[in-house]
């Protein structure tokens, strides 16, 4: 049995493009800008263009979904970002842990701009934030949480945002609420493949069978190499059929005669769902670099 592979994982630069222009367009108007990223796969979510996007502006970098990685995890990416100058804020957007530290990195930002408009004999305004973010990371679920009641539609599918708006937080803040932004190209196909398998990539086309099969793959890379971040054999454990002797693409083949009546397809859906509704396990997908 044979599985199917897709070349490339594709997605459409045309609405990339608009939702560009857009913010683009917004972001002259913005102090802060919140950077929300995926705790899963920091390096992976974090846009090319954010720092020309960004400018002098203050930035907070947001780390969203902490929940679906392990404590250790969280320890070793806070320890490189700050040895790369960075202070990352780790937040669970949907029950709200760690939101209240981020208000405050956007409030002290603020304090910053209105310090300096006061010295131009300007009165003091609310700060005017952004959030921007890949498709699907958390950026609805933070904003609501942000503002304490549910506003801003959010899902477990990327895309829900659709256009450009602005919401007050409070006195001294309001928020752009800004769809998801991806890269218009992406020549590593690595990349797009953790996009897809944490299925922060928007409105794409890939296989599921390819992206199931990489993630078996990446899973026994990260288990031979970072044990001690990853559970114990999430896959043996999960579904009783261990990976380490056979390649991605024949334990997916194994796994769909176990489970799943020989249906490749199915178990493909179903490892796919198992690891974004964290039924693997805490499981991170990136390491710090050297």
């Amino acid at each position: 049995m044979n599985i199917k592979r897709q070349s490339t994982i594709q997605w459409y630069p045309g609405h990339i493009a608009k939702a560009e222009k857009d913010l683009k367009e917004q972001l002259k108007r913005v102090d802060v800008v919140l950077e929300v990223r995926d705790a899963r796969i920091p390096l992976t979510t974090h846009h090319p263009k954010i720092q020309d996007w960004v400018g002098s502006k203050s930035r907070v970098l947001v780390l969203n979904r902490v929940d679906m990685i392990s404590p250790q995890m969280q320890q070793l990416w806070t320890k490189w970002f700050l040895s790369q100058g960075e202070v990352p804020y780790f937040t669970d957007a949907q029950h709200g842990k760690g939101v209240a530290a981020v208000t405050k990195a956007a409030s002290a930002a603020g304090v910053e701009v209105n310090q300096k408009r006061r010295a131009r004999g300007m009165l003091p305004r609310p700060v005017r934030a952004v959030v921007i973010g890949f498709p699907n990371v958390g950026k609805s679920a933070l904003i609501n949480r942000l503002l304490g009641k549910r506003v801003v539609e959010s899902a477990r599918r990327a895309g829900v945002t659709k256009q450009l708006r602005w919401i007050r937080i409070s006195d001294t803040i309001e928020l752009l609420d800004a769809p998801g932004v991806i890269p218009a190209k992406l020549d590593d196909q690595e990349t797009a493949v953790k996009l897809a398998i944490c299925d922060d990539i928007g409105e794409a086309s890939y296989d599921n069978q390819r992206v199931a099969v990489e993630l078996v793959e990446l899973l026994k890379y990260l288990e031979a190499v970072a044990s001690n971040f990853l559970p114990e054999s999430p896959l043996k454990s999960r579904y009783e059929l261990d990976a380490v002797d056979i390649t991605g693409e024949d334990y997916l083949v194994a796994l769909a005669k176990l489970k799943y009546q020989g249906d490749v397809e199915r178990a493909a859906r179903q490892l796919l769902n198992d690891f974004r509704t964290g039924l693997l396990g805490k499981i991170g997908l990136e390491l710090p670099p050297g």
